[in-house]
């Protein structure tokens, strides 16, 4: 009898976040089948990739595509083609997509041409401005995938009035707090405060990478009012390394803004989980500091998270970097939620598998009803 084959596709340091729980658990309940990693190479250097292999205790892929950097177009064309090769070469009976970058929609494309069945991890989420390509990548991903796995009730009305049937949506919750709550240990035993010279709170978090504010004036104009906020609070910002291409060598006149590398996965998150606040346009950092109950301020004019928001964790302040002077009054008046939303307990991949095995014919372990308040 031929063995189930199983492809999960990443390319973008979030995606591994968000794989690496279902991966895990499909390994254990399907021991016997391939599992076949893909790593596109969207994002290619070792702390934005290769330091999560290590850290998230999954295998190094099976193949690694080194598709880089380029235009959209280029980059999700470059991607196109080489995962079709793989999937032509790997013939599996399921292909996995996390998220929403170009290897995510490239992934999905390639699978659904060549008849192989989708599954589409954090389907439904929706920014409605589509002059975001993560926004083109989402529609167009959830109308090719067989399951959408949600994570917040909001996604699910979306999909819903797109024309996904409700057989194909299933509310399993958030693999990528799956895997923070895997991660608490080596967060406790992290030590990138006393490396960074940082007191263990009472300081600001910055994380700034989309185009929006990276790509034009707003970044100098962002970094100067952080300079001003570190008047007020010591300020550390791990720079993305394009981020930092596009900053041309800015100087802060603050010493206590802090314009550091990219530090790995668990120290990123010792450093979320002790500030004071953290100033981001990431998606994933809106989720994960509404897990850990710290103040999130979204320099964005939208989210395709609205529960972070409905949690009062997390202040959407627009596009618009003078609205960072808002953050100390803010800091002063935002309180942690009772709970995280329904769903975000560290068992999400335990769902996901659950519906998974049972379509390649298999049998859960152990079937785990969503947790509900």
């Amino acid at each position: 009898m031929r063995q189930a084959a199983i492809v999960y596709i990443f390319g973008a340091r979030p995606n591994f976040v968000k794989m690496a729980p279902v991966l895990r658990e499909l390994r254990r309940r399907l021991p016997a089948a391939r599992h076949v990693g893909v790593h596109t190479g969207q994002h290619y250097d070792r702390e934005m990739s290769e330091v999560f292999f290590s850290e998230l205790g999954v295998p190094e892929p099976d193949h690694l595509l080194g598709v880089g950097s380029d235009t959209h177009g280029a980059q999700t064309a470059r991607a196109l083609e080489r995962i079709e090769r793989v999937l032509l070469s790997e013939a599996p009976d399921l292909v996995i997509v996390p998220g929403d970058v170009n290897s995510t929609l490239a992934g999905a494309l390639a699978a659904a041409k060549l008849g192989i069945p989708v599954a589409h991890l954090e389907a439904g989420l929706r920014s409605f401005d589509r002059t975001m390509p993560e926004e083109l990548n989402r529609l167009l991903v959830d109308q090719l995938a067989h399951w959408c796995f949600t994570h917040s009730p909001e996604a699910e009305q979306n999909l819903l009035r797109e024309g996904v049937g409700p057989e194909r949506i299933f509310q399993v919750g958030n693999t990528m707090i799956d895997t923070l709550v895997r991660m608490k240990p080596l967060i406790a035993s992290s030590r990138i405060h006393e490396e960074l010279g940082l007191p263990p709170d009472g300081y600001l978090l910055v994380t700034l990478h989309r185009p929006a504010l990276v790509d034009g004036p707003l970044l100098h104009d962002a970094l100067a009012e952080l300079d001003a906020l570190g008047g007020r609070y010591p300020v550390v910002f791990p720079m993305h390394p394009r981020t930092r291409s596009r900053a041309g060598g800015y100087m802060p006149s603050s010493t206590r803004l802090r314009l550091v590398d990219p530090v790995g996965y668990v120290d990123f998150l010792a450093l979320e989980s002790r500030a004071a606040g953290v100033i981001t346009d990431s998606g994933g950092v809106q989720e994960e500091t509404t897990y850990l109950g710290v103040p999130c301020f979204t320099l964005r004019a939208n989210t395709e998270r609205p529960v972070t928001v409905r949690q009062g964790t997390n202040h959407l302040l627009g596009l618009r970097v003078d609205a960072l002077r808002q953050v100390p009054e803010l800091l002063e008046t935002t309180s942690a939620p009772l709970r995280p939303p329904e769903g975000w307990d560290g068992h999400a991949a335990e769902r996901v598998a659950d519906i998974l095995v049972d379509a390649l014919g298999g049998t859960a372990l152990r079937p785990t009803a969503l947790a509900r308040a």
